[in-house]
């Protein structure tokens, strides 16, 4: 068949049975096609059963026709004719799909499954059971129904999983027979069997099956889903019921809304059960609250009602808007109608696309649909008398297509406007600016139905064009009904009026360092006002603190306020000049205020000077009365005006004491409040009401009060006093004879020197503020931690010791109290857990079976052997239920060992051995074990009458001399450890139980007795002396024994051996004999590191602040939301063996983690250790190396323990004592009914989903990533994942893309559609997680989400916690109750290399101690990334939990909790629970991490969310705001600043001859002070104080002595000298980020193999931000050093500079030193040629930056191309610093002589002229010459080289020029280009294309190739020596050495393989 001809298929033959004869018939094609399908029939191939491919399908069909193929695929083998009618069926609905075969992929798909129904056709037929097709089928289809009937209430795990297989075939073999029978006709009816229109045997569920064949699930038989589901389907008395059961059979309240409002079927299905789900579990709390009713009750609806409206009650409180919610007053109707109007809003919300990110919008288009909903529910009519009916009603698609299409369409096309968030801010409008257009009454103006040519919808800036209006613009009857006004919807437009674009709203993101004062301007005033404060208390000579007070003193310091009138007019002109774009959508009260807010600050900065200069001195004095300590009191005129000035202030002082009032004034509507709050805050919709408790207040206010006073302390002291008297002797020093040319010589006072001294210092005081906070954050954090019981358990011993009280603990924890009583939670001192108490027995077994759990967990990953999980577990019997534990036996090692010890050498009494052996608790306990385990086994072992009687009698003996207290009188305790020995010699025997050791056993017994009875009683044994009397024998005790003993034993019927094979016995044996052997070693158990912290840390958590869990039933309901886009699923094969980077994963994990791998062999029993080994299952090593990386597939086994803890809890709820003591591995493998509830509970209150961006396209390309993640579905079948399908649809004859949210599970091991949601367009609008997170929220479930991304763990330990942690949630704490629950985070990925080290104690250090001070007592955390819990009912009605709008909302996820916090959300953090958490471990990883953080910060800085946090938080909620945001970045910046501004200062000082002339004149003089102030600028570096916390959280978690090790270890491997390199990081991108944009995600790839990284990568990654300085600051130190040496000594000058050579070093060499295998030969050699290579290589089109120097400098100035002028003028005029080089260092010139005069700088220039000419002339003669005349280039070459020598040596003989000169030039010449190439760069939009361009282009490759071989050429030359690679791989991996790591192999692998 040829390819373009159409492919169309006869009919199939379904032949039809009658009673006389049989006749065929045509069966008539489903479409309306009326051309013949024809085809030709294959004949005579033999039918194999292979299944034809249902997975790579078109994506234009795979929705409608893949489940046809599928259930073909799975009856195949026995119903194959039913197969082909199923694959015939899917063939039609593809042809009808696309006729033309124009989608992609279509016409192949079609082909090869029109060959397949060929070659099947009468092969099939023959196979057919039936006489017609239809019959066949019939038949197929009733054999599943009547299975499906059968079994549909069975709790069997077998028949539950064919079950689901059944439905799923059944409900589409209904679908194809409904098609056969309709077009067969008549003639199939003649079979007389009718069949229904629709299946109802399955529907594709999510959680809850709602259909009628799921109504026998256990989920749908729990009371609280019986009253929900009842409530939903409660449409009793609602309008067009009647029309509706038209359309469906079994109607609800959601279809219901579906008819009337146009949503899709898939958001109905979606919304319904999500409805459902939350009544169900709000209505199970509540009905413990109250008496049991059977219906749903109220409380539970009216709770979800206030959560869900008070955003949108809010909102219409603040517009002055009467809410639309109306409720009647019948209850049971308000029930119905508090449904709809959740629904209602569930159901915009679940449609609304990137709407979702505007909460506002959201209540808009509520307020009007509500509105519209209760008009239709009590039949209003409109003015024509038509009953009111919904503006946007219609089809399915309604509300998508004519609601949220135009928004979204808006929000695209401006996103399309920031051209990638390169676009300046001001030009575009971003979520927010969207948003918040909905905060102002103008809003209304949009009406309803929506004005498409209102101005809202115009994108365009300057050709606006006219909408065509959509909808009418008639007024609605909603102004006439009951008096509302809502003008808005009757608001015409003027036809002849364009839309205008509106422009910004309400706040413009410009890109300024000014808008880190503007944000925080209170906080600047306040230290430049101190700061001024101090300069006059320290001029003053103030000898105590108190002379502030005296008269004049005082006056001056309070010239300050002229200094505050003059910020705030600053900060008033700020406000409006930034504000300007948006003044379009401002208030015009608002604008009038900025207006007014700038006149008042400019009255007050003329009024302020001039009666302070007017008034000068002028006092107006009173006395007091005699003996008053105010003494005499004196004002000015000046004073009063400042007390005037400050009445404002006072206000807010009373309004910060008494928050109540100012949050009651924020929020208020009343006029009074309204004008209060008008001056102080712009009125808009967040910020209000933000206040803290007056507790609360109280404790950061005194954190910051401490904080303030020791740093101002040390400021005064040590920066600021000891410059004032230096400073009086500069000003008096005259300097007239400068060393250059003096550009201000009438600057009177050395004012430049003062300058460079002073400056650096006053930087410094606004920096160091950042240090005495980490010093603060140390002490108050290590303080808290403390209290709150942090590290208590931090070693074994420490858990040994208090494993005792672990029971209670947990009893207390984790066992729900009785419903009358409450547990109230653990207070910080209580000691409660010291025993097990009687009334705690139960929970005692409960204990014990979550511990063994806990333990199987471990040994599951690896984590322990299986020796150590026998040691670790407690043995679980019944005697558990009586109080009785036996501990387990790492506890016991070595007691009865030592218990012998002491017993064999005893002397005294009884008793004292007694008391001896219960010191130790655990010694006793396994003595006491032992000996009953003895006596249990030989009463078992032994079964002869005889040998029984014997030992019976022995045993009561011993008992009868330890009642009387004369055991070591009547037994020789020396005997005991020969007893031992033996004991041991049995019992290994008996665990052996091999029958060919009858006889051992039996000479051991013999043994045993003959020690017990001939050495060890003293006075002999009665029971034998008994016998001998018995048996009548007459002679000694010695011939009885040698007579009875041989015999004893002997017989086969003495003993029972091998013991009976039970499982409790064996266990009993095994431990017995553990605790016998196990000696010393057990005290290390486990062995493996995580596997102690994680058990530590679980026992530490027990005795925490830990809220009393509540019942599984009763727990609120919880999902977990993981965003992924293409990072790894599963480590492949291919992966695992791969050697890209010279070692391979699968090589690399066991040699990093040796134990878990010997562990892995151990536990799926493989002998051989090779990877390749046909013991190790391919799944098996594949899984055990992703859970070792940071993979999806970890996360998900992590996220999944949730689940496993959800069923063990309900099980521990549920079961009876019977049940535990069976165990919960048995319950669940039982397959009985209580498994069954288990799994219904853990659904209903646990959902994991996965937003898997890319998996649509990924199953359509066949990409292993899709199967992968099918298979954890498969693996997880509580998994699902929501991914976003884009396929071409054909409309009216065109293609178009359709965008679609879907949801699927695995179901018969394929993935399942349950949900599709039709989208706008693309959702990838903004930054790209947040949009992936957006479009996967509405299918997550519960009252809580939690944010998780893929590179977490989780553990099973933590997961039983997950009840008591939300339980927080229902805590009110202060003022508020919790909305972001933050928790902590363990970092799992430093445990190899030391960067990777280091970044894991820097990130511990930030997610422990200083979360925890953030959120207690500064209150102000936010959401981190990190694992926090969310309200999640808060965050849909209020944006979401991240924030997406381009570039801006970068660093999206601290978004969610500024805007969490804005809006009055509360932010906790929680330390008892923990999720492991990946970080990057290469430096190039980190330093990517590290920009990218930058780059977030740099536009959190611009942002409104910080402008408005630091606006209204109270002045010392601020400080902390800012110093824990962008204040750390900002003064990181100052601090590097800092340094260049120093060394600058020293340049101008030593340049100038400044610095000489004081230093001389200091000596002439002996003033010491001058030469302490010109190197004061030398300070203590106390950037190590920044380390303060992270060394007081180890010392918290693992000792101080332990902490002050690791620190001191950490400086010894070269910390100071990676953080150092951070700082460098952090300071540049974000100084560049705010001054010029550029801010962009940098995928760091988390690899976790530490590789090479070439010389040419980290060029690229380092040369702007880290080298470049470092060369400038190198330079710097070399000038200084030059021109100091003739009048200033070398240590002043090491002390001075030791900090800045460390750092320009660092910033130099770290990538190198911190680069493995950077020392080795072979390697500098390739990377030696791989630069050259690419610093000559042409960019171009398609060239990466990688290959080409060129491409890579075009990128690396991207940031430049979209920069504003300002930011343009500011980088030239950063430029022009290198031109002082120039022109300081020709003044020193031996060729210049003494001369002064500007006309030797502007010869310099004539210098760098004549060396730009000749390059530029080799460069024309090497383009003009060097091809056909090489000689004549050659000779001109030497010419000029010898011209250029002649002028040296000429200068030099007749100017005198000096060697020393030309190594000047060089320092003078080189800056200079640099700046010339900056300010190229700068100005590149005027010169490109020009030979000014190319010359910028040619001189920047040739300082990169300079800088190169500068860089280089020290490395190459340490390579030489051997020592220094192995010095580099000790100090890079000595953790990994400590650990006793094979690093060595790796490396040396890295080498053999490559």
């Amino acid at each position: 068949m040829s390819s373009s001809s159409e492919i169309v298929v006869a009919e199939p033959f379904y032949e039809c049975a009658s009673s006389s004869s049989s006749s065929s018939y045509n069966r008539e094609y489903v479409s309306r096609d009326t051309r013949p399908f024809t085809r030709s029939i294959t004949y005579g191939r033999d039918y194999t059963a292979e299944p034809f491919d249902s997975e790579k399908l078109p994506v234009t069909l795979v929705s409608e026709i893949q489940r046809f193929l599928r259930v073909a695929n799975l009856i195949e083998f026995d119903n194959p004719r039913v197969a082909y009618i199923c694959r015939f069926h899917a063939f039609e609905v593809a042809h009808n799909l696309d006729r033309n075969s124009s989608g992609r992929g279509v016409r192949q798909f079609k082909t090869s499954l029109l060959q397949r129904l060929e070659q099947d056709e009468e092969v099939t037929i023959r196979k057919r059971k039936e006489k017609s097709d239809i019959r066949e089928l019939k038949r197929v289809f009733h054999y599943y129904k009547d299975y499906i009937i059968k079994h549909g209430g069975d709790c069997n795990l077998e028949h539950r999983q064919r079950l689901i297989k059944y439905r799923a075939i059944a409900s589409v073999l209904r679908e194809v027979l409904d098609t056969v029978t309709n077009a067969a006709g008549s003639q199939a009816l003649a079979d007389g069997d009718t069949v229904r229109a629709k299946s109802d045997f399955y529907v594709p569920y999510n959680i809850l099956p709602l259909d009628q064949g799921g109504v026998h699930q256990a989920i749908m038989q729990l009371p609280e889903i019986k009253f929900s589901v009842a409530a939903v389907r409660n449409v009793r008395g609602l309008p067009f019921i009647e029309d509706l059961k038209r359309r469906v059979a079994h109607i609800d309240l959601f279809d219901w809304l579906q008819f009337c409002f146009g949503f899709q079927k898939g958001n109905i299905s979606n919304q319904r059960e999500h409805l459902i789900l939350l009544l169900a579990n709000t209505h199970i709390r509540q009905s413990n609250k109250q008496a049991h009713v059977p219906k749903l009750g109220d409380g539970a609806l009216d709770d979800l009602m206030k959560t869900f409206f008070k955003n949108y009650t809010e909102w219409c409180k603040f517009l002055e808007r009467k809410s639309n919610i109306r409720l009647p007053y019948l209850k049971q109707e308000a029930q119905q109608y508090k449904i709809l109007y959740i629904g209602l809003y569930l159901l915009i919300w679940g449609e609304a696309a990137n709407l979702r990110f505007m909460p506002e919008c959201l209540c808009y288009i509520f307020h009007h649909m509500a509105y519209e909903l209760h008009s239709m529910l009590i039949d209003a009519v409109s003015m024509t008398g038509e009953k009111l009916m919904p503006a946007y009603g219609g089809d399915s698609e309604s509300f998508l297509k004519n609601i949220v299409s135009p928004i979204y369409k808006v929000i695209q096309e401006e996103a399309m406007k920031s051209n990638n968030g390169t676009t300046d801010h001001s030009k575009w409008r971003n979520y927010d600016d969207l948003n918040e257009y909905f905060w102002s009454p103008e809003c209304f103006q949009m009406g309803w139905p929506m004005r498409q040519d209102h101005d809202f919808f115009c994108v365009n800036i300057k050709e606006p064009k006219l909408k065509k209006a959509q909808a009418p613009t008639e007024t609605t009857e909603e102004d006439n009904w009951e008096g509302n006004a809502d003008e808005e919807t009757g608001a015409a437009s003027d036809e002849g009026r364009k839309p205008k674009w509106l422009g910004k709203t309400n706040f413009v993101e410009v890109r300024s360092f000014l808008q880190i004062f503007r944000s925080f301007d209170r906080m600047w005033s306040f230290l430049i006002l101190s700061l001024q404060a101090m300069i006059m208390m320290a001029s003053n000579d103030m000898e105590s603190p108190l002379q502030v007070f005296d008269t004049h003193i005082l006056e001056d310091v309070m010239s300050i306020f002229i200094t505050s009138a003059v910020l705030k007019l600053i900060q008033a002109v700020l406000d409006i000049s930034f504000t300007w774009n948006a003044r379009c959508t401002m208030h015009s009260s608002q604008l009038k205020k900025k207006v007014l807010k700038m006149v008042v600050a400019m009255i007050w900065t003329i009024i302020l000077p001039i009666l302070y200069s007017s008034s000068s001195k002028k006092f107006t004095c009173y006395s007091s009365e005699y003996g008053s300590w105010l003494g005499e009191w004196c004002y000015s005129p000046y004073m009063v005006a400042v007390a005037i000035y400050l009445l404002t202030n006072a206000l807010d002082l009373i309004l910060f004491l008494v928050p109540a009032i100012g949050r009651y004034i924020e929020t208020s509507n009343f006029r009074i409040c309204t004008i209060l709050s008008w001056w102080t805050q712009p009125r808009l919709y967040v910020g209000r009401g933000m206040q803290e408790s007056q507790l609360s207040i109280l404790k950061y206010t005194l954190f910051w009060v401490l904080l303030l006073l020791s740093k101002f302390s040390f400021s005064y002291n040590f920066e600021i006093k000891p410059l004032i008297a230096p400073t009086r002797q500069i000003i008096k020093i005259g300097v007239k004879d400068y060393e250059w040319h003096e550009l201000f010589p009438r600057v009177k006072s050395n004012a430049g020197a003062i300058i460079a001294i002073w400056t650096p210092i006053i930087m410094v005081y606004f920096m160091d503020i950042q240090i005495w906070y980490s010093v603060f954050c140390a002490i108050f954090g290590g303080f808290y931690g403390v209290l709150h019981h942090i590290g208590e358990i931090r070693t074994l011993g420490m858990l040994r010791s208090k494993f005792q009280a672990l029971p209670a603990a947990f009893n207390h924890c984790f066992i729900p109290p009785p419903v009358k009583s409450k547990r109230s939670r653990k207070g910080l001192f209580n000691n409660r857990f010291q025993k097990v108490s009687h009334t705690e027995k139960n929970s005692l077994v409960k204990f014990v079976l979550v511990w063994n759990q806990i333990i199987s967990r471990i040994r599951e990953e690896d984590l322990m052997s299986n020796k150590e999980v026998d040691l670790m577990k407690i043995p679980f019997s019944p005697e558990l239920l009586s109080g009785k534990i036996r501990w387990p036996v790492f506890l016991l090692a070595n007691k009865v060992s030592v218990a012998l010890c002491i017993a064999k050498d005893f002397v005294g009494k009884d008793a004292n051995l007694l008391r001896k052996i219960k010191k130790d608790d655990y010694m006793y306990m396994s003595v006491m074990e032992c000996y009953e385990s003895l006596k249990n086994i030989l009463e078992i072992l032994v079964v002869g009458d005889l040998e029984r009687r014997i030992i019976s009698g022995i045993v009561d003996e011993i008992e009868e001399s330890i009642g009387r207290s004369s055991l070591l009188e009547d037994l020789k305790m020396s005997i005991l450890p020969f007893l031992h020995v033996k004991l041991i010699e049995m019992v290994e025997l008996l665990v052996e139980g091999d029958e060919d050791h009858h006889v051992k056993v039996v000479k051991v017994l013999q043994d045993i007795l003959e020690i017990v009875t001939n050495d060890m009683m003293l006075k002999g044994s009665r029971t034998l002396n008994a016998l001998n009397t018995d048996r009548e024998i007459e002679a000694e005790s010695t011939e009885l024994f040698s007579n009875v003993v041989p015999e004893l034993f002997a017989s086969k019927h003495s003993i029972h051996f091998p013991l009976p094979d039970s499982n409790p016995l064996n266990e009993q044996i095994k431990r017995f004999l553990m605790l016998l052997t196990i000696k010393d070693t057990a005290l290390d158990i486990p062995s493996n590191l995580e596997a102690r912290r994680r058990i530590s840390f679980f026992a530490t958590s027990l005795f925490m602040d830990i809220p009393t869990a509540p019942k599984v039933r009763n727990m609120l309901s919880f999902s977990v939301l993981t965003p992924h886009y293409l990072e790894e699923v599963t480590f492949s094969t291919k992966e695992l063996h791969s050697s890209q980077e010279g070692v391979s994963i699968s090589f690399y994990m066991q040699r990093i983690y040796p134990d878990e791998w010997k562990n892995f062999l151990e536990r799926i029993g493989a002998e051989d250790s090779d990877d390749r080994s046909d013991d190790i299952k391919e799944e098996d090593l594949r899984n055990w190396a992703s859970y070792r990386g940071q993979t999806l597939s970890r996360t998900v086994r992590g996220m999944m323990y949730y689940r496993h803890a959800l069923k063990l809890q309900a099980f521990l709820d549920m079961a009876e004592d019977d049940d535990i003591i069976q165990g919960y591995d048995a319950i669940e493998r039982g397959n009985d009914t209580l498994s069954v509830q288990l799994d219904a509970l853990a659904d209903l209150k646990f959902t994991h989903v996965i937003s898997c961006q890319l998996f649509g396209s990924q199953k359509s390309t066949g990409h292993t990533q899709a199967q992968d993640i099918l298979d954890l579905m498969i693996k997880y079948p509580s998994l699902r994942v929501a991914y976003v399908e884009d396929k071409e649809e054909i409309m009216t004859n065109k293609t178009q893309k359709v965008y679609s949210s879907i949801l699927v599970k695995a179901v018969n091991g394929f993935d399942q559609e349950i949900y599709r949601i039709k989208l706008p367009g693309p959702p990838n609008i903004g930054e790209g997680k947040p949009e992936n997170q957006n479009h996967a929220i509405i299918f997550t479930r519960g009252e809580a989400l939690q944010a998780i991304d893929m590179n977490q763990d989780n553990y099973m330990e933590e997961a039983f916690k997950m009840r008591n942690v939300l339980q927080e949630f229902l805590g009110h704490q202060g003022a508020h109750r919790p909305t972001i629950l933050g928790l902590r985070e363990h970092i799992f990925t430093g445990s190899v290399s030391s960067l990777a080290w280091f970044m894991s104690y820097q990130e511990t250090s930030f997610v422990t101690i200083g979360q925890r001070i953030l959120a207690n007592p500064l209150r102000v955390r936010f959401h981190y990334g990190h694992p926090d819990l969310f309200d999640r009912v808060f965050h849909l009605t209020r944006g979401g939990i991240s924030k997406a709008s381009k570039t801006i909302n970068l660093s999206e996820d601290v978004f969610a909790g500024y805007n969490t916090t804005l809006r009055r959300g509360y932010v906790t953090y929680h330390e008892y629970m923990q999720v492991g958490k990946g970080r990057d471990v290469g430096l190039n990883q980190i330093s990517k991490f590290e920009a990218k953080v930058a780059n977030g910060n740099s536009e959190q800085t611009i942002s409104r969310d910080i402008y408005r946090l630091g606006r209204r938080f109270d002045f010392f909620r601020m400080l902390s705001c800012y110093f824990t945001t962008t204040g750390f970045y900002f003064s990181s910046l100052i601090s590097v600043i800092g340094i260049y501004v120093f060394l600058y200062g020293q340049l101008y000082l030593v340049l100038s001859g400044l610095e000489k002339a004081i230093l001389l004149e200091a000596k002439i003089q002996n003033i010491q002070s001058l030469q302490t102030a010109l190197a004061s600028q030398s300070f203590i570096q106390l950037g190590l104080l920044t380390g303060l916390p992270m060394v007081m959280e180890i010392g918290l978690q693992k000792g101080f002595l332990t902490a002050l090790k690791d620190f001191v270890l950490m400086q010894l491997q070269l910390a100071a000298v990676f953080f150092t390199f951070n700082l460098g990081t952090k300071s540049h991108y974000y100084g560049r980020t705010i001054l010029h944009g550029g801010a962009k995600y940098r995928p760091t790839g988390r690899k976790f193999v530490v590789f090479h990284s070439s010389f040419t990568e980290n060029y690229r990654l380092y040369s702007r931000s880290h080298f470049m300085k470092g060369f400038e600051l190198l330079l710097l130190l070399v000038v200084y050093d030059l021109f100091r040496k003739s009048y200033r000594s070398s240590m002043a000058y090491v002390l001075i500079t030791y900090a800045v050579w460390f750092l320009s070093l660092t910033w130099l060499f770290a990538p190198f030193l911190f680069n493995p295998s950077g020392f080795e030969w072979g390697k500098i050699v390739d990377d030696w040629k791989d630069w050259n290579k690419w610093i000559k290589q042409q960019g171009g089109m398609g060239i990466q930056q990688d290959k080409s120097w060129q491409s890579w400098w075009y990128d690396e100035q991207a940031h430049l191309r979209h920069s504003g002028l300002c930011s343009r003028m500011i980088e030239i005029l950063l430029s022009l610093r290198f031109f002082l080089y120039q022109y300081g260092l020709v003044y020193h010139l031996d060729i210049s002589g003494q001369n002064k005069n500007f006309i030797v700088y502007l010869l310099s220039w004539v210098v760098i002229i004549v060396i730009f000419l000749l390059i530029k002339g080799v460069k024309l003669g090497r383009y003009y010459l060097s091809d056909n005349h090489q000689l004549a280039f050659r000779l001109s070459k030497v010419v000029l080289f010898l011209g250029v020598v002649g002028t040296i040596m000429a200068l030099s003989f007749v100017c005198k020029l000096s060697l020393m000169d030309l190594i000047v030039c060089c320092l003078a010449f080189l800056p200079t280009g640099w700046g010339l190439i900056l300010i190229g760069q700068a100005v590149r939009p005027k010169i490109e294309g020009t030979a000014l361009w190319q010359f910028t282009r040619l001189f920047a490759q040739a300082y990169d190739y300079g800088m190169g071989i500068i860089l280089f050429a020290p490395i190459a030359c340490l390579a030489w020596l051997p020592i220094i690679s192995a010095f580099q791989t000790r100090f890079l991996f000595n953790e990994a050495f400590s650990r006793r790591l094979q690093i060595q192999p790796i490396l040396a692998g890295k080498q053999r393989r490559k």
